[in-house]
C-alpha cells in the first residue's frame, strides 16, 4: 500500500509540471450540445412579452436623436412634437420579429478565427471597457496603452477567446479624440480576431468601419456583405436611447455589421426591484432596438443582450454574479429564442480582489449564461470590480475556467472502446489501471490539464512554497507575454492602414470638449 501511495504521489507531481505555463485547448468553434435550461413556462414568457408590448405602446421609449424619431414616425411609430418620447404599436413590433438573421457569420481578418453566432454556437470575448488594470506586482492603476496592448496579446494567444469585445482596459494616456484610431490599429496589429467598435458618435463608427475594411482587404460592397465588426448598444435604462447609441445603430446596421442591443437594467435602481418587472423592461428596450435596426436595414444582424442584475440595497452599488443575475441570464435566453435571435450574456463579478468571491461569482454568472443557451459571452476573461478593473491574473484564471467549460461541453462518449472492458479484465479485482494497455495509450490526454489548479499533495505543495492560484496566474500571464508573436499583416494593408490613421490624426480625429 505504501508503495502504491508513493507511486500515486509521483504521478500527481509529474502531472502538475507536465504542461507548459500557457497550456491551452486547440482552436475550435464551441457548440453547446445540451438543451438550454428554462426557468419559465411558455405562458410566463408570453406574459413578459405582452408586458413589454404594453410598456412600448403605453409608456414609450425616449429616442434622443431627432433623425431616429423621424425615421420611426415615418414607419408608423407615435411621436410627440414637444418631447423625445416614441410609442410603438404592438403590430409594428411584431412585424420586426423574424427579420434579423437567426445565425450570424462573423468574419475575422484571419479566416481561422471566424465564428458563428446563434443556434447552439458559443463564443467568448475578453474583458472590456475597464478604466483600471491590475496585477499583483504593479498593483491597481489607471489604464494605459501598454496594458491595453498586453491584454490584446493575451486575447490573441488564447484560442478559447474568440473575439475582442472592446478595449480590455481604457488607455487613458491616449487622448479620446484619437483613441478609437490608435486602439483599432492596435486591434489589427496585435490580433487577427474579430473586434468591437464603440458607438460614441457617428464619425468614430465610420472610422472603425473603414479601418476594418482596410484590414480585411475588401471592397466596400464585399465588406457590406460580410459581418466583420460588432458594437454593443446600451439603452440608457430606464427606457431611453442616447444620441450616440442611435448613431451607432444607423452606421453599423446600414453596413450590415452586428448590433448587440444590451439594456443595462439593474433591478432596484434602473429597473423594478422585482425580477419579472426588470426583465419585462429589459425586453421592451431590446425590442425597441430591434425595431430600429430593422428599420435602418431589414435583415441587419442583431443580437439580444441580457445584462439584468441587481443592486446592493444597503449601499446602492451594483452586484454581479448573484443568484438574480443567473436567473435573468437564463430567462433572457428564453426570450431571445422566442424571437429567433442570437443571445449575449456576460461573465461578471463584483469582487475587488482575485479571491474566492471572484471565483464563485464568475462561476455563477458563467453557468447562467452557458446553461441559458447563450451564444456570445462578453467579459469572459479578466472582469473585476463590477467592470471597473481588468485583472491580468483573473484573465488567466478565467481562461482556465472557460477551457473547463469547453471540456464539459464535449460529448460524453459511450462505445466499445470507451467502456474499456478489456482494461477492466486486465486490472481484475483488487488491481489498478496505471499499467494497463488502455491507460498507457491514453494517459497523456485522457483528462483536462488545468493551467492553474494545483493537484499536488499538501506536503509537495508546502515544499514548493505554498503557492496560491493568483501567484501562478501572474507567472503564466507574464510567460505568455514573453512568448507572444504578433500575427502576420500584409505590408500593403499595413501601409494603407497607417496612411488612414495618420491622416485622421492630423485632422484631429473626433473633436472633444476636453
Amino acid at each position: 500500500m505504501a508503495a502504491m501511495n508513493s507511486k500515486r504521489r509521483r504521478r500527481r507531481n509529474t502531472a502538475q509540471t507536465s504542461q507548459p505555463p500557457g497550456f491551452q485547448l486547440p482552436r475550435q468553434q464551441l457548440v453547446n450540445p445540451y438543451p438550454p435550461m428554462t426557468l419559465l413556462s411558455d405562458d410566463q414568457i408570453e406574459s413578459i412579452h405582452q408586458a413589454s408590448l404594453t410598456i412600448l405602446s403605453e409608456i414609450g421609449i425616449d429616442f434622443l436623436l431627432p433623425e431616429a424619431r423621424d425615421m420611426l414616425k415615418k414607419a408608423g411609430a407615435i411621436t410627440e412634437t414637444d418631447s423625445e418620447r416614441v410609442r410603438f404599436d404592438p403590430d409594428m413590433v411584431e412585424q420586426s420579429i423574424g427579420l434579423a438573421p437567426t445565425v450570424i457569420d462573423m468574419h475575422a481578418r484571419n479566416p481561422q478565427h471566424s465564428f458563428k453566432l446563434g443556434a447552439n454556437y458559443l463564443s467568448f470575448g475578453n474583458v472590456s471597457s475597464a478604466p483600471n488594470a491590475s496585477d499583483i506586482i504593479k498593483g491597481r492603476r489607471t489604464g494605459n496603452q501598454q496594458d491595453f496592448r498586453d491584454f490584446l496579446k493575451l486575447t490573441q494567444y488564447y484560442n478559447i477567446i474568440n473575439f475582442s469585445g472592446g478595449y480590455p482596459v481604457e488607455p487613458a494616456d491616449v487622448h479620446p479624440s484619437i483613441r478609437h484610431l490608435q486602439c483599432t490599429r492596435d486591434f489589427i496589429q496585435y490580433t487577427d480576431k474579430v473586434f468591437h467598435a464603440y458607438s460614441l458618435g457617428a464619425q468614430r463608427n465610420r472610422d472603425v468601419i473603414e479601418m476594418t475594411r482596410i484590414a480585411r482587404g475588401l471592397s466596400q460592397a464585399q465588406f457590406d456583405s460580410e459581418t466583420s465588426l460588432m458594437t454593443v448598444i446600451n439603452s440608457s435604462s430606464p427606457l431611453r436611447f442616447d444620441k450616440v447609441m442611435l448613431e451607432g445603430i444607423i452606421e453599423m446596421s446600414s453596413r450590415n455589421q452586428l448590433v448587440i442591443l444590451t439594456p443595462f437594467t439593474l433591478s432596484g435602481a434602473m429597473a423594478p426591484v422585482t425580477l419579472a418587472g426588470a426583465v419585462a423592461q429589459q425586453n421592451a428596450e431590446a425590442l425597441a432596438g430591434l425595431v430600429f435596426t430593422q428599420l435602418v436595414k431589414p435583415g441587419a444582424p442583431f443580437m439580444y443582450g441580457g445584462f439584468t442584475s441587481n443592486v446592493d440595497m444597503r449601499s446602492g452599488s451594483p452586484a454581479f454574479g448573484t443568484p438574480e443575475f443567473m436567473k435573468t441570464a437564463i430567462v433572457g435566453g428564453q426570450l431571445a429564442r422566442r424571437y429567433g435571435l442570437p443571445y449575449r450574456s456576460s461573465n461578471v463579478s463584483t469582487a475587488n480582489s482575485v479571491d474566492a468571491q471572484a471565483a464563485y461569482e464568475s462561476v455563477f454568472s458563467l453557468w447562467g449564461a452557458v446553461m441559458g443557451g447563450c451564444n456570445l459571452v462578453k467579459h469572459a476573461a479578466g472582469w473585476m470590480e463590477g467592470g471597473l478593473c481588468a485583472s491580468f491574473e483573473k484573465f488567466v484564471i478565467d481562461i482556465d475556467l472557460l477551457q473547463m467549460v469547453a471540456e464539459f461541453l464535449k460529448p460524453f462518449e459511450v462505445n466499445e472502446d470507451e467502456l474499456a472492458l478489456d482494461a477492466i479484465r486486465e486490472a481484475g479485482p483488487g488491481g489498478h489501471f496505471f499499467g494497463t494497455a488502455h491507460t498507457q495509450a491514453r494517459y497523456r490526454d485522457a483528462f483536462y490539464a488545468p493551467i492553474i489548479s494545483d493537484w499536488r499533495n499538501f506536503e509537495s505543495w508546502q515544499e514548493a512554497g505554498s503557492p496560491q492560484a493568483v501567484d501562478k496566474a501572474n507567472k503564466v500571464y507574464r510567460q505568455v507575454l514573453e512568448d507572444y508573436h504578433p500575427p502576420p499583416l500584409d505590408e500593403a494593408i499595413k501601409e494603407e492602414l497607417d496612411e488612414f490613421v495618420d491622416k485622421r490624426i492630423a485632422e484631429g480625429g473626433v473633436k472633444t470638449d476636453f
